[in-house]
């Protein structure tokens, strides 16, 4: 018999000995009695990838088991699923280790009980698709959210960022993990092209683009207003660099209206070589790169010279 109170604490070995699961882990059903205990912990759960959260839908969004590459819905993530037609109830505790607090009972939310996105793997490792569930309350009120993505979640699908604000794609998949070197080059590469074109009189900015059915935004490097110019910046001229900046420019653009976008660049530090300079070309990518005294790029200067 369930004899355990919201906001109540025991150490976690005791709990299983009580009631039975898995003494580690994050999902822990249970053969000994009709629960399933879930933990998660806002102080650690980043360094795997956990980015646990209340959100204004009133649930708990929470990340599903698997450290590394794709999450798939089997093992503990298949018992939270189908946790109703198995009679089991979702107990959620807050803390992994030690002495855990019961948070109350939970059931997966009847509309969309989970979403892909993307997180990184365990410490801080490469991008992955994860399982996020999404958890209500049947036994207490949930919090008050404090996700800044709520806002951008609910908000236009494309709104205008200023530069200033350095606010990049990591912030949203990733906020825990410090940039890059490759990440830092590219930052100073997009201020110094603002500065660049703003003294020209030319109108510059981000775009936080929301896909459709997506769960995180994506933001553009800058934008050019007055020359209709979609512009991804690279720290690095190596070959995947500018694969990724394919990629990334074509995704972009798709968001914007028609006739919108009248050039695509990719801003490098120095020229590329011969190579990648033609394979950016077959794809109507303009290379635009950093000189001693300003920018360079493949039009003959028409995207950064006052001519």
């Amino acid at each position: 018999m369930w004899d355990l109170s919201p906001n109540q604490s025991l150490p976690r070995k005791e709990l299983h000995q009580r009631f039975g699961g898995q003494w580690q882990g994050g999902i822990s059903p249970s053969a000994q009695s009709p629960n399933v205990f879930i933990f998660y912990d806002p102080e650690t759960g980043h360094q795997h990838g956990y980015y646990d959260e209340w959100r204004a839908d009133g649930c708990l969004h929470y990340t599903g088991e698997g450290q590394r590459g794709d999450q798939e819905m089997k093992a503990g993530n298949a018992v939270i699923l189908r946790h109703q037609e198995e009679g089991r109830a979702l107990r959620l505790f807050q803390g992994a280790r030690g002495v855990v607090t019961y948070e109350g009972e939970f059931e997966l939310d009847d509309a969309e009980p989970f979403y892909r996105t993307d997180a990184p793997e365990t410490g801080n490792g490469p991008l992955r698709q994860v399982l996020v569930f999404r958890l209500r309350p049947i036994n207490i009120d949930p919090p008050e959210p404090h996700s800044k993505l709520d806002k951008v979640l609910v908000g236009p699908t494309r709104v205008d960022v200023p530069i200033e604000q350095q606010e990049t794609e990591k912030a949203y998949v990733n906020p825990s993990r410090e940039p890059y070197e490759a990440e830092r080059r590219e930052q100073k590469l997009v201020i110094a092209l603002e500065k660049h074109l703003v003294e020209l009189g030319h109108t510059v900015n981000r775009q936080r683009l929301l896909p459709p059915g997506e769960a995180r935004p994506i933001i553009t490097d800058l934008f050019d207003a007055t020359t209709g110019t979609l512009y991804e910046a690279k720290g690095t001229v190596e070959r995947n660099a500018v694969r990724m900046a394919i990629g990334q420019l074509l995704d972009y653009r798709r968001m914007f209206n028609p006739g919108e976008i009248q050039h695509v660049a990719a801003l490098f530090p120095s020229e590329p070589r011969k190579d990648l300079c033609s394979l950016l070309s077959e794809q109507e990518i303009v290379v635009v790169h950093q000189t001693e005294d300003g920018f360079e790029d493949s039009t003959g200067g028409a995207l950064v010279r006052d001519e």
